[in-house]
């Protein structure tokens, strides 16, 4: 049996219905690390203990707010730790704890697929956006198949 296969018969044995996702690891763990910002925070924890305003920078599209409260997820989780300097003003610094360490490598494999698939999905996304330019080529992709069945 596949590890996929193996994960899949794992996450049937949890109720899927929204009054059950407190009962469920799978869903509890997943809403946290499959958020918009959880994941590029501990790929940027990955390479080195960052301050809030390097994180910041890191990812400049994220509001002060939403970071902060992102950072104090992943430290309610144990996935970070926090560690305050007797400096004036006191200085924080962010790493990744040992839990967050042991995410690395399934996200290794999901940035991998990432990475490989993108483009059939930005490829997918277009064709059922109806982008301009790529229904053009989609019609003549689906008309050069048929013209070469009918040949063949």
């Amino acid at each position: 049996m596949s590890n996929a296969s193996r994960a899949i018969e794992r996450f049937s044995r949890y109720p899927l219905g929204e009054s059950q996702s407190v009962h469920c690891p799978v869903r509890d763990v997943l809403d946290r690390i499959g958020d918009k910002w959880s994941m590029l925070m501990i790929m940027a924890l990955a390479m080195r203990p960052h301050r809030f305003s390097e994180l910041h920078r890191a990812v400049n599209d994220i509001s002060k707010r939403m970071l902060t409260q992102t950072l104090r997820d992943l430290e309610r989780d144990g996935l970070i730790t926090r560690h305050v300097f007797p400096t004036k003003p006191p200085g924080v610094e962010y790493r990744l704890a040992p839990l967050g360490h042991s995410l690395l490598e399934p996200m290794a494999g999901l940035i991998d697929w990432a990475d490989r698939c993108h483009g059939d999905i930005h490829a997918a996304r277009a064709r059922f956006d109806g982008t301009p330019g790529d229904a053009a080529r989609q019609a003549f992709s689906t008309r050069s198949k048929v013209s070469t069945n009918r040949q063949g």
